[in-house]
This record gives structure tokens, C-alpha cells and sequence, in this order.
């Protein structure tokens, strides 16, 4: 598959501060890859380096075999980016400033108004397309600003926290038009709902001080936590002693915890011991109707808990140093 993003050794800092510190990946044409970090991990200013925005301290980025720095105009012109907080001319309307990013990005005369209306019609901004963009809603700026990302069909599309201030039937509508972009692109979206990288990623990249920590398929970081082939049982409070007893005696069971659910019902959710098959191991007590287990559910793992293993503990370990 065709690389179409390659980052190498990149480095940015800012006096004594080094906001990124030696980030290198491939992003290839049909991925999304979901870029992710706390607050101050160095997402943005990594997304600033590759749009050429600013000037790395070291490394490189391409797109689409350009150097960004070297050739900064081929490598622009096949990069539609969205940055943080869409910034747009706020006097001006939809309509004037899609017309003037054609303008400067050369979209030819013969397919400036198809593009536009594509633009305008996937981003649903129809109804206030002659409105000055400083009276719109945040969601319409964010969705102006995606409008202007897309309107040259880039091959390559940064997207920094596309679905900011949309209500969720909007978030849910960006979130198909990027899926349905990506087949033909290479697609990089910061954000920190978590959501959103199962919803449209294929792969997520965890940052944490500027340092990669984390990369892989959303199952691959998933199945680091410890959630991940966890067994959870539902049922009646009544039933609750017997099914901890039964679960106290089997070998697969590493540790067992207790949670509420409907009115009258309990959760139980069973962790496996390391290499243990737990379903299996649970079918006996989950048929025993002595139990009345109304719902038996196999959890794939979860990405907010491995997001915090793999940021804290480079958090805390600064923090010591520091101290």
C-alpha cells in the first residue's frame, strides 16, 4: 500500500522546552490513522510541522514524495487541512470564502462550482451560505473549515479535532463523510474523544510528551488492557453470593469485580488469568440455572485504559525526575 505520509525524526522546541521529541510514522493512502495525546502532548504542534506551518528543529515530513520544507508548494497543494479551531475570515460568507480558497488553490474554472457545491452539500452548509461566518454557530465555523479542507480533493486530508462543537447527528455525519474520503486518501485526525477512533480510525498513534507510546489498530491497543477478553455476567442480586463462590473456584479467574445494573440486577465482570480462555471456562457456571444469568457479554478491551497506562506513566516519571 502506497505511502503517502512519512514523517522521519521529526523534532520541534521551543527554547529549553521540546514539544516534540523524535516522532516518525507512515500514514498510507486509504488509513486513518487517529493521532491522540493529552493535553500539551505535542499533537497539534506535530500537525503545524507537517502542513508546513512551522519549521521543525530536526526530521522531515513528505507528502506524497514532497519534502515539506524542501518543496513546500507541491507538498501543500496535495494537503487539505483542517487546524485548530478553523480558523476562517469571520466578515466574510461560506460562499466568499470557498470561492477565494479556489482562488488560491487553483481548483480550474471548469470545476470550481462542481467542487464547491460538493464542498458546501457534504458539510451541510446550504442554509447559511450567505451568512457572515462571525454570527455562525461553532459547529457551522468547524464545518465551514472542513468544507474548505476537502474543497480541492486533496489526496492527503489533516484533520485537527474535526467534529469540535457539532451535536452528535453531526458528529456522526462528519464522521461518515471522512470515512467515506478515506478510501482514496491518507487521513490523519487529532482528537481526544476517544469515540471517534473507533468510530473512523484504523489505526491510533498515542503521543505523550511530545514521544510516541503507543501505535497499532484500535483491537491491538484495546487488547492491552486489562478489560480485554474480561467476561461480564448480569444477573438477579439474589444470585449474587452463589455466582462469586463459583467464580472464587475457577482456576481461568484472575480477579472478579462487582457493578450495578437495572433495578434488581447485579453485574459481575471476571478478569482471566494470563493465557486462560475465560469464556470457556465459564460456560458450566453461566448454563448452571441456579445463577439465572440473564446476559453473559465478552468485553474487547478499552482504549481510555490503555490511554492512561501509556500517557501516565511517562507523566509520572517526569514528574519524579523533575522533583
Amino acid at each position: 500500500m502506497e505511502s503517502m505520509v512519512a514523517i522521519r525524526g521529526l523534532c520541534k522546541s521551543f527554547g529549553p522546552i521540546r514539544a516534540v521529541d523524535d516522532i516518525s510514522f507512515d500514514v498510507r493512502r486509504g488509513e486513518v490513522l487517529g493521532f491522540l495525546g493529552p493535553n500539551g502532548a505535542g499533537k497539534s504542534t506535530t500537525m503545524k510541522m507537517i502542513t508546513g506551518f512551522l519549521t521543525p528543529s530536526a526530521g522531515s515530513a513528505r507528502i506524497c514524495g514532497h519534502d515539506v520544507a524542501a518543496a513546500p508548494v507541491k507538498a501543500k497543494a496535495r494537503i487539505g487541512y483542517l487546524p485548530e479551531g478553523a480558523p476562517a475570515y469571520p466578515d466574510m460568507t461560506p460562499a466568499a470564502f470557498l470561492g477565494f480558497i479556489a482562488d488560491i488553490r487553483r481548483v480550474p474554472s471548469a470545476d470550481r462550482a462542481r467542487r464547491i457545491d460538493f464542498a458546501v452539500d457534504r458539510t451541510q452548509l446550504r442554509n447559511v451560505l450567505h451568512q457572515p461566518i462571525e454570527t455562525l454557530s461553532k459547529g457551522f465555523k468547524r464545518r465551514v473549515g472542513l468544507a474548505q479542507a476537502i474543497l480541492h480533493d486533496p489526496e492527503v486530508l489533516i484533520l485537527d479535532e474535526p467534529t469540535d462543537g457539532l451535536d452528535p447527528n453531526q458528529k456522526h455525519e462528519v464522521r461518515a463523510l471522512i470515512a467515506e474520503l478515506a478510501r482514496e486518501k491518507a487521513t490523519i485526525i487529532s482528537t481526544h474523544i476517544l469515540e471517534e477512533v473507533d468510530a473512523v480510525c484504523s489505526r491510533a498513534l498515542i503521543i505523550s510528551q511530545g514521544r510516541v507510546v503507543a501505535d497499532g489498530t484500535p483491537r491491538e491497543l484495546e487488547a492491552r488492557s486489562r478489560w480485554h477478553n474480561a467476561v461480564t455476567l448480569i444477573l438477579p442480586r439474589a444470585r449474587l453470593d452463589g455466582l462469586r463462590a463459583a467464580l472464587a473456584g475457577c482456576a481461568a479467574v484472575a480477579s472478579v469485580e462487582d457493578g450495578t445494573a437495572d433495578a434488581g440486577l447485579a453485574r459481575v465482570t471476571a478478569f482471566p488469568r494470563v493465557g486462560a480462555n475465560l469464556i470457556a471456562e465459564l460456560g458450566t457456571i453461566g448454563r448452571d440455572p441456579a445463577h439465572a444469568i440473564e446476559e453473559i457479554r465478552v468485553e474487547r478491551g478499552r482504549l481510555d485504559e490503555v490511554f492512561r497506562q501509556v500517557t501516565g506513566a511517562r507523566t509520572s516519571a517526569s514528574a519524579r525526575a523533575a522533583a
